[in-house]
């Protein structure tokens, strides 16, 4: 017979308590099992918030990781809003141009424009016609400056009879080549608990998300936001699967964001947006957002800001004309003017990563903006929050197992008692020391492994059963075999990384368990095996 199956029958002997014993070692291992299993759920996450499409974030002076967790995680409250036209300063000649279209500036130049070329006009047939005097030039000017009067644009006249600054357009931004994408984020509304951002339909169209970057955005139901739709012009929105499902959201569900943190007494917005996308889930905080169209974000109400000319607000009959203009935006579909525009952040892939650290140089120079890198912010969250947490619940059901090994030597030691005759008649068979302090090392491994194996099914059993809801938090998939995330040996053994057979070797850790196991059954098990190792045989046989 083998000392296997020696092992197995002594155990069998005590059923109840080897079972007991082995329950307490699966206890143990689940907690393990479930901690890793946690903790990949948790890494991979990470991995993929690490790989949205962009590598930099623009935003207000301040706190760094503030700036990240409002515009990668859509937590807490931004710090300020810069410019739009610092945003537009990122962008190539041709998109600038279209984007100062729609601005005051050129308005401005429009009226000049349109006043000195009336006056040449007029100028021209009067004096072919010989009757030009000083005084009917001055009579023209005085009409001009009636009928801009009339336009309601009597601050921009103040203007006209002055140098008129050149228009911003027909130029490339001051960071165009060194960018090749660059997104806005417009945050401060709500919607419920969720947060609205207001973006373009680059967003979904141009950014990439996944562990590598790789994946695209793919909508369950419907379609991506445009810049101007047929139906619903500019108030159309994209919601994550995450809003969708607790929100009981559908295709073309109306969503009335609230002005600031609804907690805190948000005024809800009368202008509604229409649904017309519904996200997958990405496993990414984009599940939990409600994206609309930046146009129609800036034509809620509160989210113009007040015109500045010469460094003061005008105030002489310019906010009655700003808001008939803002109420004429929402009948007519408007854009709002680039002067009365501000982002949050804004989302930069740059053209390769050797002008990276030169752009963050510029930007952080100026007194407008600062550059942030958000890998690093997230990689140095997760170290410092997320890793500590891990290794303490990691430590805790160590503790637990290393227990539960306890309770294997306790059960055994306690055994030996009443063992000591059969050892006796083991030995006088000719059994050796050697070979009874084996069996007692086997039968201690063997509870060990049972109660791993249990514990192990135990733990992905849960995993199993909570996939669904896993998933659609984090996005990320968990069956029954999905196992804890691989490490590097050279890590765990404080093996040199520059061998080569151990620089890329990896395991799961929940693999890594399997020798832990069998350690720690030898070691709770040396001892009952030593007192079987220097049990006497004749005193034995005598009981």
């Amino acid at each position: 017979m083998s000392l296997w199956k020696i092992a197995w029958r002594s155990i069998q002997q005590r059923g109840v308590a080897s079972l007991l014993t082995s329950l307490s070692m699966a206890l143990g291992v689940m907690l393990v099992v479930s901690v890793l299993s946690i903790h990949g759920v948790i890494a991979q996450s990470f991995r993929s918030n690490t790989n949205l499409g962009y590598n930099m974030i623009i935003g207000a002076k301040g706190g760094k990781l503030q700036l990240t967790l409002n515009s990668v995680f859509y937590l807490s409250q931004p710090i300020e809003n810069i410019p739009f036209d610092y945003y537009l300063e990122f962008l190539d000649a041709a998109h600038r141009s279209a984007a100062y279209q729609h601005s005051l500036q050129n308005d401005l130049h429009k009226l000049v424009w349109q006043s000195r070329a009336t006056q040449w006009q007029v100028a021209a047939g009067a004096h072919s016609a010989g009757a030009l005097v000083p005084a009917g030039i001055a009579c023209l000017e005085k009409a001009c400056e009636a009928t801009l009067q009339q336009c309601d644009y009597t601050w921009m006249f103040k203007h006209a009879g002055r140098a008129v600054a050149p228009l911003e357009a027909g130029r490339p931004g001051r960071f165009s080549r060194f960018t090749k994408l660059a997104i806005p984020l417009c945050l401060g509304d709500y919607f419920g608990r969720f947060r609205v951002i207001g973006t373009t339909p680059d967003f979904f169209d141009r950014l990439t998300f996944g562990e590598e970057g790789e994946r695209a955005y793919q909508f369950a139901q419907g379609r991506n936001f445009q810049q101007h739709g047929e139906k619903y012009g500019y108030f159309e929105a994209v919601v994550g699967a995450t809003v969708a499902r607790e929100m009981q959201l559908n295709l073309d569900s109306k969503i009335n964001p609230a002005h600031g943190d609804p907690e805190r007494g948000g005024h809800v917005h009368a202008q509604a947006f229409h649904v017309v996308g519904i996200l997958k889930p990405t496993g990414t905080p984009n599940d939990r957002g409600v994206f609309v169209n930046i146009e129609g974000f800036y034509l809620m109400q509160g989210h113009a800001k007040p015109v500045e000319q010469t460094g003061a607000v005008v105030t002489t009959g310019v906010e009655e004309i700003h808001e008939h203009e803002h109420e004429h935006d929402h009948a007519h579909h408007h854009p709002l003017p680039v002067e009365q525009r501000e982002v949050t952040a804004i989302l930069v892939k740059t053209v390769n990563h050797r002008v990276t650290s030169e752009l963050q140089t510029q930007i952080n120079e100026g007194a407008v903006a600062q550059a942030v890198f958000p890998v690093l912010q997230i990689y140095g969250l997760f170290d410092t929050f997320v890793k500590p947490i891990e290794r303490v619940l990691l430590a805790l059901t160590a503790m637990i197992c290393i227990v539960s090994g306890v309770s294997i030597l306790v059960s055994i030691y306690n055994s030996m008692s009443d063992r000591r005759h059969e050892i006796g008649v083991m030995r006088a068979l000719g059994a050796s020391r050697n070979t009874v302090m084996t069996v007692i090392l086997l039968e201690s491994v063997l509870l060990s492994l049972g109660g791993g194996a249990l514990g192990w099914t135990l733990g992905h059993t849960v995993n199993a059963l909570a996939s669904t809801r896993i998933e659609q938090q984090t996005g990320v998939s968990m069956g029954f075999f999905s196992l804890a995330p691989p490490v590097k040996i050279a890590e765990v053994l404080g093996a040199d990384p520059t061998m080569s057979w151990v620089q890329n070797l990896r395991i799961s850790s929940e693999l890594m368990l399997v020798p832990a196991l069998i350690m720690l059954a030898i070691a709770v098990g040396f001892f009952p095996a030593l007192t079987a190792y220097r049990t006497d045989v004749a005193q034995a046989l005598d009981r």
